[in-house]
């Protein structure tokens, strides 16, 4: 007999890093890296293929305003480099990098939710 588990939303369950059926086990090991399977439901992680959508959603929405920044203050006060260095630097990591994670886990929660797979090509049966 299988346990029926709540259907979960993808927002509330990837973003905390969390297991997309139980909701209580954990997504990652380290900082990228999924874990194998849930370690309170036993959830095989094998499914998840977030390929680079969390980088690229990073890129989007996180990179260019970073990028924003270290052109206007180039352009208006022209500073040294080191300027760019303690200002527009940590600025983009702090706008990069924490942002995979959540984006991470709610891409693979997602694809657990809406049980997204890799496209099949259909083919017609000849008629005759």
């Amino acid at each position: 007999m299988s346990m029926q588990y709540p259907a979960l939303p993808p927002m509330q369950t990837g973003v905390r890093g969390r297991c997309p059926r139980c909701g209580e086990g954990h997504l990652f090991d380290g900082f990228l890296t999924l874990r194998p399977s849930c370690e309170a439901c036993g959830l095989d992680y094998s499914f998840a293929d977030p390929a680079d959508g969390p980088a690229f959603f990073v890129i989007c929405f996180a990179c260019v305003p970073s990028v924003l920044l270290g052109v206007w203050l180039e352009v208006t006060f022209s500073p040294a480099l080191w300027v760019h260095l303690l200002v527009t630097a940590p600025f983009m990591l702090l706008t990069c990098i924490p942002p995979l994670r959540p984006l991470k886990g709610w891409l693979v929660a997602s694809q657990y939710f809406y049980k997204a797979e890799e496209g099949k090509l259909a083919r017609r049966e000849s008629a005759g």
